[in-house]
């Protein structure tokens, strides 16, 4: 697989577990990504999640995608960083996909919305990927 190959096997499948450090111990969640490409890969949270307070700890994250239809796990081990532009948090809450996101805007669910919705990226993460015929292999290393 390649760099495109990954982008677009993870813009196809933007439910992915995300795995963070609470103190010693590792914490998964499933997120949704908003999008990926060249720039970094772009999902979302709150202010007030532990996913957060975890990541502010800590920004060292692994995301985890999965195409169940191809048989093929693409791991990404990377930094996070918090992305705090005003811009693309309209942009995301615009976007027709997230209409949940638009929602907590405009009726005030999030008490101060651009202080609360929080927009991660990472960006040179390292991918690994895998598929079922190559289950027992190291994995080939790809920067992305």
């Amino acid at each position: 697989m390649n760099k495109e190959e990954i982008y677009t096997l993870i813009n196809n499948n933007p439910a992915f577990f995300l795995a963070t450090i609470d103190g010693e111990m590792p914490r998964v969640r499933g997120m949704l990504l908003y999008k990926a490409d060249a720039q970094g890969i772009i999902f979302h949270t709150g202010s007030m999640k532990n996913v957060y307070k975890q990541i502010q700890k800590s920004p060292n994250a692994e995301l985890c995608f999965v195409d169940v239809k191809n048989n093929i796990q693409v791991r990404i081990s990377g930094k996070l960083e918090i992305i705090s532009d005003n811009t693309l948090k309209d942009e995301i809450a615009n976007h027709p996909g997230r209409a949940f996101v638009k929602a907590w805007k405009e009726n005030g669910s999030l008490e101060d919305f651009y202080q609360t919705f929080v927009v991660l990226k990472m960006s040179d993460g390292k991918a690994k990927f895998w598929t079922m015929e190559t289950n027992f292999d190291t994995g080939e290393e790809i920067q992305l």
